[in-house]
């Protein structure tokens, strides 16, 4: 299935990462430097879990 969800903030982003476990997940925000971190595979919150997704998982 194909989802997307605005924006990547604490809500928007754990949503995104647990969707994209089985889905194809797009997330889009309009804070460009948010956008630049996660295509960086990095966390632009401090969430643990989320980290290691970006750094791990398969994007």
């Amino acid at each position: 299935m194909k989802i997307a969800v605005a924006g990547t903030g604490y809500v928007g982003l754990s949503i995104a990462t647990l969707l994209s476990q089985k889905n194809e997940v797009i997330a889009v925000d309009v804070i460009p430097e948010k956008v630049d971190l996660i295509n960086s595979r990095k966390s632009p919150i401090q969430d643990e879990y989320i980290e290691r997704y970006l750094k791990e998982g398969n994007l």
